[in-house]
């Protein structure tokens, strides 16, 4: 008896035609099911009403053909004795409930011969077609066919199976093939090493002794019995049982005649008896959302970026000049429906404003599009809203032969509660720890992953290989370290469980992050990896094999706090913030960094950059050119969220993207708003051709204070170095003030000609700003100032800041 309730005990019938099956295929997709694609897809034509099967010999001794039996003809067909299963097996079969489906379906040999056994429910008829002539095979139960054939050892063999009122499809059995999976793939899933799961998981066309079709696999170490659902068996998963591989937990059926564009799920059956359709983890597309099931995929892309990918092999990023434009791929340019429209116009825009990087918020799928991608629920699969992965391949592809890298968010904090996604996969938390206290995530209401567990952690680093590996991703950045780091994050006393030494470390994701980083940068060379965490939590950007988590970069959090608030206050406040201003250089080489203005600080009441600057448009606009001014000198990698490179004033709308018609010409303060986006332009050209402000932004020796202490007037001055010791300064003057004369000290320059000229002033008129200038060349005096051997007397812009280098 099924566990689900006794099936029809009669050896001579077969349920009636599901309506599905009699009215063909679905029109409308279903709640979590899409449509079947098409007729010829379907298992049948079938008509209005189920015609009852032919009347089948009953059997003898289960398992064994009777004594006395003889093969009947039938239209043609020789009718097989019968080579029957006990009913309660067929029972456990045809409920989903059997764990081998393989060692009753297909051909088996016996003593009397090779048993064929073809389970094809609301069939009418299944005849096999072998080298010897066609045989027709009796229903036993529940869409159960059986017979046994004398006299061969594993024919090679087709099905014609008819439906009622249809003709006769040819049907290859997939149950007569060894599994897809070998050992080896096992072997690693088992000890968490598969370094490249997703091409032993998810759903994958193959060719298996010359017969086309998909081998689907699953993990789901508890599940009772997993069926493969979808658009080629109208969601219905009798006929489609996977068996269990073992010890490993993982589930596996080759499908025949199934191919690209397919769409499927995996429908589970629990040790509570329930029935659960899951998205496949693995999935490498998915449909759009709303719907949720995932599809079969072929990628045909042809990369054409070999020379950008053997220069990044080659890249000493910390050496190198970095600034990155992030962005929101469905709202940058919302007129832009697709991978390839976005294609034909971002790399153009970055180019122009001199971006070497950009940064896309989560690209995998989520269901959920105002969580800009961070519920992820599709971890292989690149969003459908925006195309298929080739799309996005094309993409990447696309921005690195205009010379732009590419880096992703990623997300392996934590992820949806969705029921067709990854929570309570089998029926049981598998993907999420078992302890609630650890499992609720309260900041998102969302599910963290079992880090300890061998095979989350190996489907987490396989998944940010995946994305290096496939679509040539750049770097990943990845979202809510901090988060993953403390078991006590956002939780309350008593709200949290210590680890096995008291301690609030979550050692496990530690262990994890680190795996993650030393796996990444040993398969995919020039690969970057960048930490979003705020906590003080050291080495983070210190290699693994030093007792570090292994990033490349860290956001450097601490200073856009500080800087914002700074910057924020009027100029009459600000000599009592002063130190907010400094303070970051007490601690910038303790990791290697970022600086970060995101979109985490322009939404949710935080306001637009520009917003957040006091004084009348004029003032805002000076600020928030000094403020790029300064961040673009400061040591650090940077990064820009959209909009704020040309002002905008409001908050980013992920419905509606950023503010573009303030660029117009019909707009009044078009100028003021291109003004701004020249000088990011500017900002990026001149950054880019001077290696004092990148060579050695990870070291002290490319640094050096003239005055930090300037508090009463509002100004910060210091001098980068490149590695070969050719200097910048900046110097910054937050006050709304001209100040004519003042004195700032230089290093000595080699050559008799101490002169030096502006590289860069956010004052000039074709930002925007009032045009006070230094006369050119600046002539350094042998007065020693700010501990230089030399200095100038300059003029400094209101609310401005200015890059001085050595005259060319």
């Amino acid at each position: 008896m099924s566990p689900l309730g006794p099936l029809d005990p009669s050896a001579d019938r077969q349920p009636a035609v599901p309506a599905t099956f009699r009215s063909g295929p679905r029109s409308k997709a279903t709640p979590g099911r899409p449509a079947a694609k098409s007729a010829a897809k379907a298992p049948a034509k079938a008509p209005a009403k189920a015609a009852a099967a032919k009347p089948a010999a009953r059997a003898g001794a289960a398992g064994a053909a009777p004594a006395a039996a003889r093969p009947q003809s039938d239209g043609g067909a020789l009718r097989l004795p019968e080579a029957p299963l006990p009913p309660a097996e067929v029972d456990r079969l045809v409920s989903g409930a059997h764990h081998d489906p393989h060692a009753l379906l297909g051909a088996h040999e016996l003593p009397t011969g090779t048993a064929i056994r073809v389970l094809r429910p609301f069939a009418e008829r299944v005849v096999v077609d072998t080298e010897l002539g066609p045989a027709e095979l009796t229903h036993q139960q529940g869409g159960l066919f059986t017979g046994l054939l004398t006299g061969q050892r594993f024919p090679r063999y087709t099905l014609r199976v008819t439906y009622p009122g249809g003709e006769p499809l040819v049907q290859e059995d997939g149950y007569r093939f060894a599994p897809t999976l070998g050992e080896l793939d096992l072997h690693l899933i088992r000890e968490g090493r598969h370094e490249q799961l997703w091409r032993a998981l998810g759903s994958h066309v193959r060719t298996v002794d010359g017969v086309i079709g998909t081998a689907f696999a699953v993990w789901a170490p508890n599940a009772v019995g997993v069926r493969v659902i979808g658009s080629f068996n109208h969601w219905d998963g009798t006929a489609h049982p996977m068996r269990s591989l073992g010890s490993s937990g993982v589930w596996e059926v080759f499908l025949p005649e199934v191919g690209e564009g397919e769409q499927y799920k995996y429908q589970i059956l629990t040790r509570h008896g329930q029935r659960v359709e899951k998205a496949d983890p693995l999935a490498r597309a998915t449909q759009c959302p709303p719907d949720t099931a995932s599809v079969v995929t072929v990628s045909r892309h042809a990369w054409q970026d070999a020379e950008w990918m053997e220069r990044r092999a080659r890249a000493v990023h910390h050496r190198a000049p970095m600034s990155v434009y992030e962005l929101h791929l469905a709202s940058w340019r919302p007129e832009l429906t697709s991978y390839r429209e976005i294609a034909e116009v971002l790399p153009g825009y970055l180019n122009e404003l001199g971006f070497t990087h950009v940064e896309f918020m989560p690209v995998m799928e989520h269901p959920f599009g105002g969580s800009w991608g961070y519920q992820v629920s599709g971890f292989y699969a690149p969003t459908a809203r925006l195309g298929t992965p080739d799309d996005f391949r094309y993409l990447v592809d696309t921005l690195h032969r205009h010379g732009i890298g590419v880096l992703v968010d990623w997300v392996p904090a934590h992820f949806p509660k969705d029921d067709f996604a990854l929570a309570r996969f089998d029926g049981e938390p598998l993907y999420e720890p078992a302890d609630p206290l650890r499992a609720e995530h309260p900041d998102w209401g969302t599910l963290e992953f079992d880090y300890g567990r061998t095979e989350v952690r190996n489907f987490l680093v396989a998944n940010a290989v995946y994305w290096c590996e496939e679509f040539h991703v750049d770097g990943l950045r990845v979202d809510a370290v901090a988060s993953m780091l403390y078991l006590d994050y956002s939780r309350e006393g008593g709200a949290w469980t210590p680890n096995q030494y008291g301690g609030r470390e979550n050692l496990d994701a530690a262990s994890f992050l680190q795996e993650m980083n030393a796996t990444v940068y040993r398969r995919c060379p020039g690969v970057l990896t960048v930490a979003e965490e705020s906590t003080a939590w050291e080495g983070v950007t210190r290699p693994t094999d030093s007792g570090g988590l292994g990033f490349g970069l860290k956001w450097n959090m601490g200073w856009m706090h500080d800087s914002l608030v700074y910057i924020s206050k009027e100029p009459v406040h600000r000599k009592y913030h002063h130190n907010e201003i400094t303070f970051s250089m007490v601690y910038a080489y303790s990791e290697n960094y970022v600086l970060p203005i995101s979109h985490d600080e322009v939404v949710h009441g935080k306001q637009a950059l520009v917003s957040k600057m006091p004084g009348d448009w004029w003032q805002q606009r000076a600020n928030h050119r000094a403020y790029l001014g300064f961040m673009w000198a400061h040591p650090g990698k940077q990064l820009l969220f959209m909009g704020q490179e040309f002002a905008q004033g409001a908050e980013w709308d992920h419905e509606h993207g950023p503010q573009w018609w303030v660029l117009d010409e019909g707009w009044p303060a078009h100028g003021d708003h291109r003004g701004v986006q020249r000088l990011v332009g500017d900002l990026n050209r001149v950054y880019r051709a001077t290696p004092a402000l990148y060579e050695q932004d990870t070291v002290p020796a490319g640094f050096s204070w003239l005055d930090g202490g300037a508090a009463e007037d509002n100004v910060l001055s210091f001098v980068r170095f490149a590695a070969d010791g050719s200097p910048l300064v900046a110097v910054c003057n937050f006050s709304p003030v001209v100040r004519h004369g003042f004195r700032v000290g230089l290093p000595r320059l080699e050559g008799a000609e101490q002169a030096w000229e502006e590289a860069l002033n956010t004052d000039a008129e074709q930002y925007g700003g009032s045009g006070v200038a230094n006369s050119s060349p600046v002539k350094s005096e042998p007065e020693e100032w700010n501990g230089q051997p030399r200095s100038a007397e300059l003029v400094l812009p209101p609310l401005a800041t200015v890059w001085l280098r050595p005259a060319r």
